[in-house]
């Protein structure tokens, strides 16, 4: 699995615009196809997606800026992944219609404060 290392996860949280953070995924700076997301969570065994960093802050830039991810996967999903989970960036970029930085995990010195100001965008009821 990957994990967001301190390095690309400090850049999303650190640097931070001026104005509020987005709570509400209806206040997201991009549009996408729930439906869609939700079955790509589905198919892979993720339980929760979720976004963080700069596509929270008022310094997104949509021609330019990434999507940071943070995928939580059911424990069984991730047997026999393999390099599959490679592709699920990609794969979530043509959904999203931005590149997108892709995780599972999270540097332990950041996870608390990405957790605390993550927007969810897709959870398993």
């Amino acid at each position: 699995m990957r994990r967001c290392s301190a390095r690309s996860a400090t850049s999303s949280i650190a640097a931070r615009g001026t104005g509020q953070l987005v709570t509400d995924v209806k206040r997201l700076p991009i549009q996408f196809d729930r439906d869609r997301v939700g079955a790509f969570c589905r198919d892979r065994g993720i339980f929760r997606l979720s976004v963080f960093g700069s596509v929270l802050r008022d310094d997104f830039d949509p021609a330019r800026s990434d999507i940071d991810v943070l995928a939580d996967f059911k424990p069984e999903a991730t047997r026999g992944i393999g390099f599959r989970f490679f592709g699920y960036g990609e794969e979530l970029a043509g959904i999203l219609g931005h590149k997108v930085d892709f995780c599972s995990r999270l540097d332990p010195r950041l996870e608390p404060t990405v957790r605390r100001e993550a927007v969810t965008i897709y959870e398993d009821s």
